[in-house]
């Protein structure tokens, strides 16, 4: 089986090279940032504002570190705060094109494991569909990013990450509960389940 290959935010120097893209570059007035909390995870917050036809708000990396063969998924370990947000993944080095973006749901102020299928990656490019993109390819993925959009997410938003990781297991779009709040990056993910949610029942 395929060893995992993940981003941990355990460290100040695991955020310093994300980066924000809002949509401030087409006239928009929403902000994001990244940054390291020293209880070992990073925090995606800011404000997406809806003024001159903005509404999104993103942060993203240049990376080949989740990239590999018979990936299946990937997941993450996450606090949010109710709001819906997406995972951006790009085969090109490109600032531009077309991304493979799954989108997913937080439990506010609770620590939650996402589990995101290969499955759940819809080629996209400035916000439309792009029904003849070739499938992703994981072996070619070298960007990554966070993403939150549109009126939903309007106002103030904040997310707390643990890490990003690959997995070849293959299972549904899901979001796993933990009982343990702090030092959860440290369990093995198999002892920490106590139940799963299908998405849309939160």
């Amino acid at each position: 089986m395929m060893s995992s290959k993940y981003l941990h935010f355990d460290a100040s120097t695991s955020v310093e090279s994300w980066h924000p893209i809002n949509d401030t570059v087409m006239g928009g007035r929403s902000s994001s940032q990244f940054r390291y909390h020293p209880d070992g995870y990073a925090v995606f917050q800011g404000v997406v504002s809806l003024e001159n036809s903005g509404g999104f708000a993103s942060v993203r990396t240049t990376t080949n570190v989740l990239a590999g063969q018979e990936i299946q998924g990937y997941r993450m370990l996450l606090k949010g705060d109710g709001k819906h947000y997406k995972l951006n993944l790009r085969q090109d080095t490109a600032f531009d094109g077309v991304h493979y973006q799954a989108e997913f749901e937080t439990i506010s102020d609770q620590w939650v494991e996402i589990y995101l299928p290969l499955s759940a990656f819809m080629p996209r490019y400035r916000g439309q569909n792009v029904p003849d993109a070739p499938h992703l390819d994981c072996s070619q993925v070298c960007q990554i990013g966070l993403m939150i959009a549109g009126q939903q997410g309007s106002g103030s938003f904040c997310v707390a990450i643990r890490y990003i990781e690959t997995t070849s297991i293959n299972l549904q779009k899901q979001i796993v509960t933990f009982p343990l709040r702090q030092k959860c990056h440290s369990i093995p993910w198999s002892a920490l389940v106590i139940a799963y949610l299908p998405f849309g029942s939160v």
